[in-house]
């Protein structure tokens, strides 16, 4: 019974930390609410110069521009040995990490009395726009191209550019 409230409670809190959290599509219709029928000028003057321009025939321009790139180090992830890992490690005759990939097991470097669940790895981080504008330099059209996850609990990193809260 007390697992089972604990259960729930640890998943109303995941619940209530992921509904915080501001995906592509909201910070699509944030950034088309705010920059719809504004100048480009205004929009490359606040956030940067655009990477390309394509005109199009009847005078816009699409614009590429793309912010926020940055590096993301993601930790390790180790779990602790099972007995047959230990016993596996103690043959080795060293206190040594275990991986453990589909049943196959071999010998890595420290932690000891750990197994390596995922190596440490580096994700960047961006976010790219298509701006679209009329003959004029208006804005008619502005979305998120390519969005990765957000550098903190945000599934957008468009979103944390363009300071969009949920």
């Amino acid at each position: 019974m007390k697992s089972t409230l604990l259960s729930t409670i640890a998943m109303s809190l995941i619940a209530i930390g992921l509904a915080g959290c501001t995906t592509t599509e909201e910070a699509n219709q944030a950034i088309q609410g705010r920059w719809l029928g504004q100048p480009s000028d205004a929009f490359f003057s606040q956030y940067g110069p655009p990477v390309s321009a394509f005109p199009l025939n009847a005078g816009g321009t699409v614009y590429t521009w793309r912010g926020g790139e940055t590096v993301r180090n993601v930790p390790a992830q180790y779990r602790p040995m099972t007995q047959q890992e230990k016993e596996f490690a103690e043959k080795q005759r060293a206190p040594r990490t275990v991986i453990n990939i589909g049943g196959n097991m071999a010998v890595d470097s420290a932690p000891p009395g750990q197994v390596l669940m995922a190596p440490a790895r580096s994700e960047e981080l961006g976010c790219e726009a298509q701006i679209t504008t009329n003959s004029g330099g208006i804005i008619t059209n502005i979305r998120a191209s390519r969005d990765t996850d957000g550098e903190g609990f945000s599934f957008s990193r468009c979103a944390e550019v363009f300071g969009v809260t949920s």
